[in-house]
Formats: structure tokens, C-alpha cells, sequence
């Protein structure tokens, strides 16, 4: 017997829906300007500045109003890592992702009102919101405002060095998007946790 919980709200789906479509956004016009050519173009190059540069402002905008919404509702809580343990933690539900759930074996770590996250999804959302994205966002900034990047680090132009950067963290955050969407495949059904999304109940 399945069991129902109202775990996301019509704020966090809209939030959810709407980083979602900003981050494809952003991947696709950021390819598009990394192997712009004559011979190849995925979107013009003015236009993928214009609209990595709307995704971008979007993204920061978004990412705001999740912080301060998260402080207001307390929903930083079931962003709180509780380090005792942790590890073992960790490791019980990594193990139920590469071998448990194959065998059919019940999640170490059942959804709830209290723990919306498993540890591992725990640890990969603080990763990627709350340092992943953040320097995101401070580099795509700098893009916009050149003039506020320092002109050396370590000898090397500051320009260059905040290019590898936001490509480097943008590549392992796009990474990490995939995965997410890989995950939310594995459930009661395939559609199970994108349903949740538009509804809001979580089974």
C-alpha cells in the first residue's frame, strides 16, 4: 500500500520548473557560443549571447528567492547535513543505488514530511546550490561586468581563469542535472517523481 505525501508546494514546483528550464537554456546557448563556427552553428551567436545573458539574470533571480523563501518557510532544513554518521549514511544509500535496488531491496532511507532527501541526494543538492551554483552565477556575472574580474590570479589572466571556471563548474553542474533526471526515472513507475512535480504529491 502506497503512501501519499504533499511534499512540494506550488512555490517549490513553479522554483523547480523554472531552473529547469533556465539550466537547458543555458546548456544549449552555452554550446552554442563554446564550438560557435560558419560550419556549425546550434544558435546564432548574438542570439545565444542574448539569450545566455536573459537565462543567467533568470538563474540569479530564481536562485534568490529560493535562498530567501528557504530561510522564511524553513525549507533550508532538509538542507541541513547532520555529520554524525553521515558517511555510514552515505554509503548505505549509495550501496542501495548500485546493488539494493536491483535486488528490489526497500530504500534505507524512506521519503517524509521531516527528510524530503536521502543522504546522497542530501549531500549532491547542498554540493550543487549551494557552492556549484553560486559560483556559477558570480562567474556569469563577471562575464557581464568584466571590469570587476582581477586583472591576475596566480599570472594568469583573471579573464581566462573565470572562463575555465564557469565552463568547469557549469560542465559538472550539467552533469549533475542528467544524473538528477537519470534518478527520478527510479521509483514506483518511470513517470512517478515527474508526476509528483506537477502535482505535488509524493508516493
Amino acid at each position: 500500500m502506497s503512501t501519499r505525501l504533499y511534499l512540494y508546494p506550488v512555490a517549490i514546483r513553479v522554483w523547480h520548473m523554472v531552473n529547469a528550464l533556465m539550466f537547458l537554456l543555458l546548456i544549449v546557448t552555452g554550446l552554442s557560443l563554446q564550438y560557435s563556427s560558419k560550419d556549425l552553428e546550434i544558435v546564432g551567436f548574438n542570439l545565444a549571447i542574448t539569450l545566455h545573458n536573459i537565462g543567467g539574470i533568470t538563474l540569479t533571480a530564481s536562485y534568490l528567492i529560493f535562498i530567501i523563501g528557504g530561510i522564511v518557510s524553513g525549507n533550508m532544513k532538509h538542507y541541513k547535513i547532520k555529520y554524525k554518521g553521515f558517511w555510514n549514511r552515505l554509503y548505505k544509500q549509495g550501496r542501495f543505488y548500485i546493488y539494493g535496488i536491483f535486488k528490489h531491496e526497500d530504500t534505507p532511507f524512506p521519503t517524509s514530511e521531516n527528510m524530503k532527501f536521502n543522504p546522497l541526494q542530501q549531500f549532491s543538492y547542498v554540493l550543487a546550490l549551494f557552492i556549484g551554483l553560486p559560483i556559477v552565477i558570480l562567474t556569469g556575472w563577471a562575464y557581464l561586468f568584466p571590469e570587476i574580474v582581477i586583472l591576475k590570479i596566480f599570472n594568469l589572466s583573471g579573464l581566462l581563469v573565470n572562463d575555465l571556471v564557469h565552463i568547469t563548474i557549469g560542465f559538472i553542474l550539467s552533469i549533475f542535472m542528467f544524473i538528477h533526471i537519470y534518478l527520478c526515472t527510479i521509483g514506483p513507475s518511470v513517470k512517478n517523481t515527474f508526476k509528483s512535480m506537477i502535482t505535488g504529491w509524493h508516493e
